[in-house]
């Protein structure tokens, strides 16, 4: 397998990929201990200081002004959400119909309606989120994007059909501790997204994309199997590293 370059900006040449566990370009790797150690220390951390926070807080990120609740991911802390962000506004989504799924603080939603969408909706399972959404699309005078709670696409009419789909979901398996904490786990065998793909097909124009972000730590050879599942293939569009992992995002087409 051909080991694909770490791109800061979508990626012009990367080539359509397919064939099971390949898909994504990425193989799961079995982390050794001191991996674990480090994701488990990074993970203690983040839970209580920044997903279990009791206040509201103001922040910028991707040049939007936005309050993040309680219980509700973080844009700026969690630096995933802004890197999707600046790649959603170098689209052309004028006239098009969005939907965000897992939309935490809004953050995508706002960056699809800057990107020219004539309609987001920003849908999450946890109400603070969705509260969240609604609040900072009114602060930003995004009045094309409407906030819904929604176990992924299940409380989402099913028509009319959407030109695109983002989603950023839970990188990690593993049961969450409570709300806050379903931003970061999605539960045993990534439990509360393995719909995502099926659903999104469904809800999706024919010739329509999705643009899900995933992380080298999730897992890929899983992802892999649900989106050929959902008769998609899989284009990597953009990959950054940091120092702890590396943030995926792949447009998917319909095979």
């Amino acid at each position: 397998m051909t080991k694909l370059p770490i791109l800061d900006q979508p990626a012009d040449n990367a080539g359509y990929l397919s064939g099971n566990q390949e898909l994504l370009g990425h193989r799961s790797v079995p982390h050794g201990p001191f991996r674990r150690l480090l994701r488990a220390a990074i993970h203690f951390l983040s839970y209580h200081l920044i997903l279990t926070r009791r206040a509201v807080q103001a922040t910028r990120a991707a040049g939007f002004r936005l309050t993040v609740r309680p219980t509700v991911f973080h844009p700026r802390w969690f630096v995933s959400s802004e890197y999707f962000a600046e790649f959603i506004e170098q689209l052309d989504l004028r006239g098009e119909w969005v939907i965000d799924v897992g939309t935490g603080s809004g953050i995508l939603a706002l960056a699809a309606a800057r990107a020219g969408a004539e309609y987001v909706v920003a849908a999450d399972i946890n109400p603070n989120a969705a509260l969240n959404a609604a609040d900072n699309a009114r602060a930003n005078r995004c009045g094309a994007v409407s906030a819904v709670c929604s176990d992924l696409l299940s409380a989402v009419a099913s028509r009319p059909l959407f030109d695109v789909i983002l989603s950023s979901p839970p990188k990690h398996a593993g049961e969450p501790r409570d709300l806050a904490d379903r931003g970061w786990h999605a539960g045993p065998g990534y439990r509360d997204v393995v719909a995502l793909f099926e659903q999104a097909h469904a809800r999706l124009k024919p010739d329509g994309r999705v643009y899900v972000m995933l992380s080298s730590d999730s897992d890929l050879d899983l992802f892999s199997r649900l989106i050929e599942q959902a008769k998609f293939r899989a284009h990597i569009v953009f990959e950054r590293s940091i120092f702890i992992e590396s943030f995926i995002i792949y447009e998917l087409t319909r095979c």
